[in-house]
């Protein structure tokens, strides 16, 4: 008996060092200041939180990269990182409009030099930046300076394989950690730079283009929740114009984009319960937020329910009735579900299906087109415009169709994603996502003068 206590003892040791020796390092990884200008910045800026891309063969492709990190308190692993970026982007927006995009990355990873999270956030703003410039040939108005910002976080604690998995929940109880902490300062100082930039325009009685966008994956997408639900629930009251009189729903920034976000529908409720009381929106009102979930993505389709089950066994919940306005027809909620289902995989709530084309299907690996870009930008401003229930909106490579049920220009998009397009819960850099994410942003960051501008430089560049 004592022999087996011995070996049952020394196992659990072993399996003690082992999960320790497998702990992904809780740590700072961008520790160098300064601004670090290279065509190749992944590797000669690997430490820096302040980094300029500017390519040596084409000079409209050229973007600023800064990092801000986190700790699992959610709090700033130094706030010397977060005033350096903050005052690099407010240089930058003294003598530029900027288009801002922040990222924040999911489960499993980091702000780690080399991470694909931010290779892959790195090839969208050069193509924004090239965007850029080609809307500025087709307007005659200066390209805007586009500059990303990552948020990191340790998406990841464990690095053993099988074991890394069974941090699912623990990871996701520190993303909404970090959403509640410090998150919701460093985006409110950048929504700041934009409120700066619009009050100087103002007083100068000029107009001004700087635009601010967000965008969360995965668990990065309930960190972003977390930590702007409440101020999109004031935007859907305190509407722009007028006190007490009801116009365009405002938002955080002026795009947030959340895609495979791991977070129980429940959470969303009260967004989609303001937003289903009106049946209608002005043809002025613009896309606030904008969820993109995959069928096939099993990660919140299938795991993430099994999980929420054991944690709310002990809650309770009713079915919530609801009319819903478009439609004339009552409707129920049912909690229990609600409470267990990630928020794309929750049919109620649904408001839009995007469809892969056919025609682009064998064409994954299509090349950048500017021109074709600044076109469908055009198209898909004016289909958003003309939106309604049921409505078809083109965009490269897919269609953006809402539902039945909910009203024209409803500015909280809840999409359900073709597997053609993402096919799981981390393949998400198709090129037909990327570019119906860049067309959001751009309809969601152009005024209608310059949408007007580029329509009427197309024509004339038409035959």
């Amino acid at each position: 008996m004592k022999d087996r206590f011995k070996g049952t003892r020394f196992a659990l040791v072993i399996a003690i060092v082992i999960s320790l020796s497998a702990c992904i390092s809780h740590q700072r990884y961008r520790t160098e200041s300064g601004l670090c200008i290279s065509a190749n910045p992944m590797e000669e800026c690997a430490l820096h939180s302040l980094q300029v891309f500017q390519s040596p063969n084409a000079i409209d492709e050229k973007y600023h990269l800064g990092f801000v990190e986190f700790d699992d308190q959610g709090q700033l692993w130094d706030r010397e990182q977060l005033r350096e970026v903050i005052g690099q982007v407010n240089t930058l927006a003294a003598d530029r409009d900027l288009l801002m995009v922040v990222f924040v990355h999911g489960w499993k990873h980091s702000a780690q030099a080399g991470d694909s999270n931010i290779s892959s956030f790195r090839e969208s703003l050069r193509r924004l930046s090239a965007l850029e410039s080609a809307m500025s040939a087709r307007t005659d108005v200066p390209s805007r300076e586009v500059v990303g910002i990552y948020l990191g976080w340790r998406g990841g604690s464990v690095s053993l394989p099988g074991l890394k998995e069974l941090t699912f929940w623990e990871r996701k109880n520190t993303a909404h950690k970090v959403g509640r902490g410090g998150a919701t300062e460093l985006l409110s100082r950048l929504e700041l730079v934009q409120k700066t930039k619009r009050a100087q325009a103002l007083a100068d009685g000029k107009s001004h283009r700087t635009r601010f966008v967000v965008v969360g994956h995965s668990f990065g997408g309930a960190l972003v929740f977390s930590a702007m639900s409440e101020i999109l629930e004031n935007g859907f009251v305190q509407t722009h114009g007028p006190d007490a009189v009801v116009s365009d729903t405002i938002g955080f920034a002026d795009l947030v984009v959340l895609i495979n976000p791991a977070f129980e529908a429940a959470r969303y409720a009260t967004l989609s319960d303001m937003a289903n009381e009106r049946r209608r929106y002005f043809e002025s009102q613009l896309p606030v937020l904008a969820v993109l979930t995959s069928e096939d993505d099993d990660a919140t389709g299938m795991a993430f329910p099994l999980g929420r089950w054991f944690s709310t066994l002990f809650e309770t919940e009713r079915d919530a009735q609801r009319l819903n306005p478009v439609t004339g027809k009552s409707e129920v909620i049912d909690q229990g579900s609600a409470n267990v289902t990630a928020l794309g995989h929750f049919d109620p709530y649904l408001t839009h299906y995007l469809r892969a084309e056919e025609t682009f299907a064998d064409d994954e690996q299509a090349g950048f087109s500017a021109s074709t870009a600044v076109q469908t930008f055009v198209s898909a401003s004016k289909g958003w415009e003309a939106d309604r229930p049921g409505s078809r909106i083109p965009f490269e490579g897919a269609v953006l169709e809402r539902t039945d049920s909910s009203a024209g220009r409803n500015p909280y998009l809840n999409i359900r994603v073709d597997g053609e397009l993402i096919r799981d819960h981390n393949d998400i850099y198709d090129p037909r996502i990327a570019s119906f994410i860049r067309q959001l942003i751009l309809i969601s960051s152009q005024s209608q003068d310059e949408e007007d501008r580029v329509d009427a430089r197309i024509k004339m560049a038409t035959p």
